[in-house]
């Protein structure tokens, strides 16, 4: 049984889902997702909540259950409040500036890297040494924090790089020093 598969979901006011044909569309003040979803998982809307239930209970349509209600869920919230993650750049001399809807990033590196940013997705520089993705599509946001991080990733023995401002990086110990 899945227990994540089973929870309704509960629409906040202003979002409004339509499903077909195993496409739902989810609209909010946000903007507006839309998700494919397996045919074995039908999707219903009543009073304002959406509940999922499955065909059967073969192995891989209980995993596609809870699946398709967490994504649906993270669509309903992109929707509604939108997602965001917040990078931070440690070392001296590194820092990001905003350059339309592109960032340039000076990580050490001999030349600035530019990243455009994906449809859907906005960049804020609030600090040189601070930058937030935000969109309302949780995968997207996802997947371009992880492309800037992979620009400098922090590295383990002064700490520099672009990490995640909620990132704990282990820290070494560098070489000891070698009495003769």
């Amino acid at each position: 049984m899945s227990r994540i598969g089973n929870a309704p979901i509960e629409l906040p006011s202003g979002v409004e889902v339509k499903a077909d044909n195993g496409s739902v569309e989810v609209k909010g003040p946000k903007g507006t997702l839309t998700q494919r979803f397996d045919p074995s998982i039908a999707v219903s809307i009543e009073d304002g909540v959406v509940t999922l239930s499955r065909g059967n209970d073969e192995r891989h349509t209980r995993a596609l259950h809870g699946l398709s209600r967490a994504l649906l869920n993270n669509m309903v919230m992109g929707v509604s409040q939108g997602f965001s993650k917040e990078l931070t750049i440690i070392g001296v001399g590194y820092r990001a500036a905003l350059k339309g809807n592109a960032l340039e990033l000076q990580v050490g590196y001999s030349h600035p890297v530019n990243i455009e940013a994906m449809d859907g997705i906005s960049f804020e520089v609030p600090e040189q040494t601070k930058i937030i993705v935000s969109g309302i599509d949780k995968q997207k946001v996802g997947q371009m924090a992880a492309d800037i991080r992979a620009v400098r990733p922090p590295e383990p023995y002064k700490g520099k790089g672009i990490r995640y401002t909620d990132e704990h990086v282990r820290r070494k110990a560098g070489k000891a020093g070698v009495s003769g």
